[in-house]
């Protein structure tokens, strides 16, 4: 029987993978720090490992004994102190790299981010062999592309290893992009820059586990570096917006602002929230407003091509799924 670690098992992406390898009869080991999810995801079939990755001792021991590590923890917002993301993205993925080594893993899939790509401008059919923008969107990114370094050399160095960078995850569970949707609808109204016309890729949260599986069987020829992973159906973010709150049946509120202005007032937010940091994130940054007014679409044919990827689940079915675990919830 293959056994499995996942780490991050108790946010959005570690929950649903814990509960598909169960389902397929995998022996799995779920890491995280939420021991009440722990609980739940222990009472659903598998084990439950508290603790810290930044801790060296607690990576290693998650590692012990593994065949296959997907390692879905990370620090994903899009405000903080680098020292922080750097800790929960470049230092936990360096030692969960160390404990691979050290036990033998067989296979590391690491779960990256396309926020590598993020840029001012409109980009189209993005391919991972595209040039990187020169200064990364924020500290998140930042540290991500560093924490694909630290994969890559691990690589170089004889890990089979795979980085999958995801776009825009959703589905059941969603506890940030959808919800961040429908709390700015509540307050203000979600922004609707250039009148919503950017074009933005999604992935369903099952697309991306499957992605993962396939890493976990695919060619060792396919191992050593990253792939865009989305459902390969760019959608318009106004077309989105419509789609999502009438399934909800919620009454959509916009507003519609010039991108220039938009970007400039998440800046002097920024500024704001940097001088006085106990007033927490800001309502809007630079990288949020970017994701929202920037069209930025992904290129899959490598994943297609290497590791048999095919989008299983349609956008529509994603929206639909949510939709109902939102209304029960």
């Amino acid at each position: 029987m293959t056994r499995a670690l996942v780490t991050g098992a108790t946010g959005f992406l570690g929950r649903h993978t814990v509960r598909r390898l169960v389902g397929l009869g995998w022996e799995v080991c779920g890491q995280g720090r939420n021991q009440e999810i722990g609980t739940q995801l222990e009472s659903e079939g598998a084990e439950f490992l508290s603790g810290d990755l930044c801790d060296r001792e607690t990576a290693d021991r998650a590692c012990r004994g593994m065949d296959v590590v997907f390692h879905c923890a990370a620090l994903s917002s899009p405000w903080g102190k680098y020292r922080d993301f750097y800790a929960g993205n470049v230092e936990a993925t360096s030692h969960i790299v160390e404990g691979c080594k050290r036990h033998g893993v067989e296979r590391l899939i690491h779960i990256s981010t396309p926020s590598v790509y993020s840029s001012q401008q409109h980009r189209f059919g993005i391919k991972e062999s595209d040039p990187l923008p020169a200064k990364p969107a924020n500290a998140y990114a930042a540290t991500k592309l560093i924490a694909e370094r630290v994969v890559e050399q691990a690589a170089r160095d004889g890990l089979t290893a795979f980085m999958l960078r995801p776009r825009a995850i959703f589905g059941p569970m969603d506890n940030a992009l959808f919800p961040r949707l429908l709390a700015a609808n509540k307050a203000k109204g979600v922004p609707l820059m250039n009148d919503g016309r950017a074009r933005i890729d999604l992935t369903c949260v099952e697309n991306v586990v499957d992605a993962m599986l396939l890493c976990s069987e695919a060619p060792l020829s396919a191992a050593g570096r990253a792939y865009n992973i989305t459902n390969g159906d760019p959608v318009m973010f106004s077309e989105l917006l419509r789609r999502l709150f009438s399934l909800l049946d919620i009454p959509l509120h916009t507003r519609r602002l010039p991108y220039a202005a938009v970007y400039a007032a998440a800046g002097m937010m920024e500024g704001i929230h940097r001088l006085l940091p106990f007033l927490g994130e800001p309502l809007l940054t630079r990288y949020s407003a970017a994701a929202l007014g920037i069209s930025q679409t992904l290129d899959i044919s490598l994943a297609r091509e290497q590791l048999g990827y095919n989008p299983r689940v349609t956008t529509d079915e994603g929206l639909h799924s949510f939709a109902e675990w939102w209304r029960e919830e």
